[in-house]
């Protein structure tokens, strides 16, 4: 059982949180109390990593002490090429936010986006539209059954080669550029997963507008949602239910 100070034994179960401002998350101290509140000797330590030592730290968990980690958003599709054992739908999306050390090997897996599917879900959205084409979206393409999803992004040709690339039949495609005029208040949700630097040439939001930012990144959705006076929804909102998740992931 962990103690009342919070120390860590030779027998504590450690896992990482690794991210550039990990510190400041409260992923860490959320998770830390769900682990004492059910007396397991297991603790998560906050690991504030620049990108450029993302691989020495990687790397080096194999032979440490440290038995996994949770990736920061910043990091899920850089963390992919150092996994030795990847889940499908790691391979599938390219992006990877949770590691486990076995043996001298890591297993990485996904469950942010599961998080956010079924929160959707809970919310009774039916109508999606997701903006941009990175991992993100490929990762929630792969969890969209029972959503109808349509797709946005600058570049038609780009989209087009993601729906192909993802084998999504008769795809919903357009275009959203400056210039134009976007009005996006027929969907239930909208997910921005762009590289966009702003969302001014949309004109109607949705009813529920999400990007999984946490609130040290700059969110061009959370800008845009504030101005239209409509809800916005970021990965710091969506704690409480992802830090459920990774508890469940972990004690397994």
């Amino acid at each position: 059982m962990m103690n009342n100070d919070n120390q860590i034994s030779v027998q504590t179960k450690l896992f990482g949180y690794i991210g550039e401002e990990a510190g400041s998350s409260r992923f860490s101290a959320i998770i830390n109390k769900m682990f004492k509140e059910n007396s397991q000797d297991t603790m998560m330590i906050p690991m504030n990593i620049r990108e450029d030592d993302l691989y020495f730290t990687i790397s080096n968990m194999k032979k440490s002490h440290v038995n996994g980690a949770v990736i920061s958003s910043e990091f899920v599709d850089k963390v992919v090429e150092l996994v030795d054992e990847p889940s499908g739908l790691v391979k599938k999306s390219g992006m990877c936010d949770i590691l486990f050390k076995e043996g001298e090997k890591l297993r990485g897996d996904l469950f942010s986006l599961r998080v956010l599917s079924e929160y959707l879900k809970d919310v009774m959205a039916s109508r999606v539209a997701v903006i941009g084409v990175n991992h993100y979206a490929k990762a929630f393409s792969f969890l969209a059954c029972g959503f109808s999803v349509s797709y946005f992004n600058e570049n038609l040709e780009e989209l087009m080669e993601f729906t192909k690339e993802l084998e999504i039949a008769n795809a919903d495609i357009n275009r959203i550029a400056q210039g134009m005029e976007v009005d996006l208040s027929a969907f239930d949700a909208v997910l921005d997963f762009s590289n966009m630097q702003t969302l001014n040439m949309v004109s109607k939001l949705g009813r529920l507008n999400l990007d999984m930012k946490n609130k040290k990144q700059f969110s061009p959705l959370k800008q845009r949602a504030s101005e239209l006076g409509v809800e916005y929804v970021s990965y710091d909102d969506l704690l409480e239910s992802l830090t459920q998740k990774a508890y469940r992931e972990i004690i397994k």
